[in-house]
């Protein structure tokens, strides 16, 4: 597993999420683990490193 820290784009608070390096092309939703609010992941993972890590707020 590889270790990615972003903040939430709703409170701000530093978070960590493990990534899975097996799957190149990740997109899932997630609830913040602080304010609850959800969270679309938008990761991509080549060579066993992260090329790409967004996150989004969902409009609700």
């Amino acid at each position: 597993m590889l270790e990615a820290y972003f903040d939430c784009p709703y409170c701000w608070q530093s978070q960590l999420k493990m990534v899975d390096p097996s799957i190149y092309d990740q997109n899932f939703i997630e609830d913040c683990e602080v304010c609850c609010n959800p969270i679309d992941f938008n990761i991509k993972v080549s060579d066993n490193e992260i090329i790409s890590f967004l996150v989004e707020v969902i409009d609700q």
